[in-house]
Protein backbone atom coordinates (compact mmCIF):
# COMPACT_ATOMS: atom_id res chain seq x y z
CA UNK A 1 0.00 0.00 0.00
CA UNK A 2 1.35 3.39 -0.96
CA UNK A 3 0.51 6.31 1.29
CA UNK A 4 1.98 9.27 3.13
CA UNK A 5 1.40 10.30 6.72
CA UNK A 6 1.83 13.86 7.89
CA UNK A 7 1.72 13.87 11.70
CA UNK A 8 1.15 17.16 13.48
CA UNK A 9 0.56 17.89 17.14
CA UNK A 10 -3.24 17.87 16.94
CA UNK A 11 -3.92 15.71 13.88
CA UNK A 12 -2.50 13.38 11.25
CA UNK A 13 -3.24 13.30 7.54
CA UNK A 14 -3.09 10.01 5.67
CA UNK A 15 -2.97 10.50 1.91
CA UNK A 16 -3.65 7.24 0.14
CA UNK A 17 -1.47 7.07 -2.98
CA UNK A 18 -3.49 4.27 -4.58
CA UNK A 19 -6.10 4.41 -7.35
CA UNK A 20 -8.09 1.60 -5.75
CA UNK A 21 -9.17 1.29 -2.15
CA UNK A 22 -10.16 -2.36 -2.34
CA UNK A 23 -9.64 -5.71 -0.63
CA UNK A 24 -5.93 -5.66 -1.55
CA UNK A 25 -5.36 -2.35 0.29
CA UNK A 26 -8.07 -2.14 2.96
CA UNK A 27 -6.62 -4.58 5.56
CA UNK A 28 -3.30 -2.72 5.67
CA UNK A 29 -5.11 0.62 5.88
CA UNK A 30 -7.20 -0.67 8.80
CA UNK A 31 -4.00 -1.77 10.55
CA UNK A 32 -2.50 1.68 10.06
CA UNK A 33 -5.65 3.24 11.59
CA UNK A 34 -5.36 1.00 14.65
CA UNK A 35 -1.67 1.89 15.07
CA UNK A 36 -2.39 5.62 14.83
CA UNK A 37 -5.28 5.41 17.27
CA UNK A 38 -3.08 3.47 19.73
CA UNK A 39 -0.46 6.20 19.39
CA UNK A 40 -3.13 8.63 20.60
CA UNK A 41 -3.39 10.72 17.43
CA UNK A 42 -6.32 12.94 18.48
CA UNK A 43 -7.74 13.66 15.00
CA UNK A 44 -7.37 11.95 11.63
CA UNK A 45 -7.86 13.27 8.12
CA UNK A 46 -8.03 10.67 5.33
CA UNK A 47 -7.25 12.16 1.92
CA UNK A 48 -8.71 10.14 -0.95
CA UNK A 49 -7.85 12.59 -3.74
CA UNK A 50 -5.79 9.94 -5.59
CA UNK A 51 -8.43 7.21 -5.17
CA UNK A 52 -10.63 6.53 -8.19
CA UNK A 53 -12.39 3.38 -6.98
CA UNK A 54 -13.59 2.07 -3.61
CA UNK A 55 -15.19 -1.31 -2.93
CA UNK A 56 -16.98 -2.65 0.15
CA UNK A 57 -13.66 -3.53 1.82
CA UNK A 58 -12.52 0.05 1.33
CA UNK A 59 -15.75 1.39 2.81
CA UNK A 60 -15.26 -0.93 5.76
CA UNK A 61 -11.77 0.48 6.40
CA UNK A 62 -13.16 4.04 6.30
CA UNK A 63 -15.86 3.06 8.79
CA UNK A 64 -13.19 1.48 11.03
CA UNK A 65 -11.38 4.82 11.20
CA UNK A 66 -14.65 6.64 11.87
CA UNK A 67 -15.43 4.27 14.76
CA UNK A 68 -11.91 4.48 16.24
CA UNK A 69 -11.90 8.29 16.27
CA UNK A 70 -15.38 8.62 17.79
CA UNK A 71 -13.74 8.31 21.20
CA UNK A 72 -10.46 10.05 20.33
CA UNK A 73 -11.55 13.19 18.54
CA UNK A 74 -12.49 13.80 14.93
CA UNK A 75 -12.27 11.74 11.74
CA UNK A 76 -12.57 13.61 8.45
CA UNK A 77 -12.73 12.23 4.93
CA UNK A 78 -11.43 14.59 2.25
CA UNK A 79 -10.52 14.56 -1.42
CA UNK A 80 -13.62 12.66 -2.52
CA UNK A 81 -13.45 14.04 -6.03
CA UNK A 82 -13.86 11.04 -8.32
CA UNK A 83 -17.47 10.29 -9.27
CA UNK A 84 -17.24 6.54 -8.65
CA UNK A 85 -16.04 7.12 -5.08
CA UNK A 86 -18.55 9.87 -4.34
CA UNK A 87 -21.47 7.85 -5.77
CA UNK A 88 -20.61 4.74 -3.77
CA UNK A 89 -20.44 6.79 -0.56
CA UNK A 90 -23.82 8.36 -1.38
CA UNK A 91 -25.48 5.06 -2.41
CA UNK A 92 -24.30 3.40 0.81
CA UNK A 93 -25.59 6.47 2.72
CA UNK A 94 -22.21 6.97 4.37
CA UNK A 95 -22.44 10.65 3.49
CA UNK A 96 -24.94 10.84 6.37
CA UNK A 97 -22.51 9.15 8.80
CA UNK A 98 -19.09 10.51 7.85
CA UNK A 99 -17.70 14.02 8.02
CA UNK A 100 -16.75 14.72 4.41
CA UNK A 101 -14.99 18.00 3.62
CA UNK A 102 -13.78 19.02 0.14
CA UNK A 103 -10.12 19.94 0.78
CA UNK A 104 -7.31 19.12 3.18
CA UNK A 105 -7.04 22.79 4.20
CA UNK A 106 -10.75 22.98 5.08
CA UNK A 107 -10.42 19.66 6.92
CA UNK A 108 -7.60 21.01 9.09
CA UNK A 109 -9.73 24.09 9.90
CA UNK A 110 -12.65 21.80 10.79
CA UNK A 111 -10.45 19.70 13.10
CA UNK A 112 -9.26 22.82 14.95
CA UNK A 113 -12.84 24.09 15.34
CA UNK A 114 -13.95 20.71 16.70
CA UNK A 115 -11.03 20.76 19.16
CA UNK A 116 -12.02 24.22 20.37
CA UNK A 117 -15.65 23.14 20.82
CA UNK A 118 -14.59 20.02 22.77
CA UNK A 119 -12.40 22.17 25.02
CA UNK A 120 -15.24 24.62 25.67
CA UNK A 121 -17.70 21.80 26.42
CA UNK A 122 -15.30 20.17 28.88
CA UNK A 123 -14.70 23.50 30.66
CA UNK A 124 -18.47 23.98 31.11
CA UNK A 125 -18.98 20.40 32.33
Amino acid sequence: MKYTIDKKERYAIIKLEEENLNSAVAPELKSEFVILSNEGIPNLILDLSSVKYVDSSGLSSILTANRLWKSLGTFVLTGVKHDAVRKLIEISRLDTVLTIIPTVEESVDYVFMEDIERTLRSEKG
